[in-house]
């Protein structure tokens, strides 16, 4: 099993820092290749930019919570909880090599969070 592991590619776990901007402040996200696949393949299939979804994401959260205490990590878990919770992503090849040809239109990132209740994952299991 570990060889599933250790034989990934490099380039997917070497991090990346990129400059997004948030309601008219520039912050910089460090994530690491695959994180970045991943929000973009999510970002293509709801028809919007990566940096669109982050926002949106951003205040989702800041909406639920009032604060975000550390957006890299939060990214992360939203990747993680989108193939967990969307298995057939996985298939689709948004979490390597993702393609982001035939996005769907209108999209507004609402979708991204609001799983039908069938779908959701508690923490616990």
């Amino acid at each position: 099993m570990c060889q599933i592991f250790v034989n990934t590619d490099p380039i997917l776990y070497e991090a990346r820092s990129r400059s997004v901007r948030i309601h008219g402040m520039v912050t910089s996200i460090r994530l690491e290749n695959l994180f970045w696949n991943v929000l973009a393949g999510i970002a293509a299939e709801q028809g919007i930019t990566t940096n669109r979804l982050i926002v949106t994401l951003y205040d989702e959260v800041m909406e639920v919570h009032g604060s975000v205490q550390n957006l890299a990590s939060f990214l992360r878990v939203s990747c993680v909880r989108y193939l967990t919770l969307t298995p057939e992503a996985a298939t689709r090849g948004v979490a390597g090599g993702i393609s982001t040809s035939d996005p769907a239109p209108g999209g507004d990132g609402a979708s991204v969070v609001a799983f039908p209740a069938d779908r959701q994952v508690s923490a616990k299991s």
